[in-house]
């Protein structure tokens, strides 16, 4: 299966591994799996830090290359036909950015999207682990 980590899904990988359900961790582990992360997730996280949401030292440009160096993820390519399905995502209610591209990366890419957040597992046609 292909996986897409939303960007909290990402953060918890990383910081509180426990928070993950059973299932998002078991098909994040599986080797036969391919795991996936939007530099929107990077772009998400900075912005995070950068508000004040979450603290992550020793400074946040830092603590993310090293994140990354230690997640198992690929990067996905963001695309124009990501850019422009994120506009295009009928029934789909967030008007948060980041969401609309990591759905519109998900159904472009044909991938699993790893969330734990209700509106987008209730969003079809997307397909979500949880």
């Amino acid at each position: 299966m292909k996986l897409l980590l939303d960007t909290h899904v990402w953060l918890w990988l990383v910081l509180e591994p426990e928070r993950l359900s059973r299932k998002a961790a078991a098909v994040v582990a599986d080797t036969a799996n391919e795991v996936f992360l939007s530099p929107i997730s990077v772009w998400e996280t900075l912005v995070l830090a950068r508000r004040g949401r979450i603290d992550l030292t020793p400074d946040p440009q830092a603590w993310v290359e090293a994140a990354l160096g230690r997640t198992a993820a690929t990067a996905v390519e963001l695309t124009h036909a990501i850019a422009l399905r994120s506009e295009t995502l009928p029934g789909f209610r967030s008007r948060d950015p980041a969401d609309r591209f990591l759905v519109a990366t998900a159904l472009v890419g044909d991938l699993a999207l790893v969330t734990a957040d209700r509106a987008m597992r209730r969003y079809r046609p997307l397909r979500t682990v949880w």
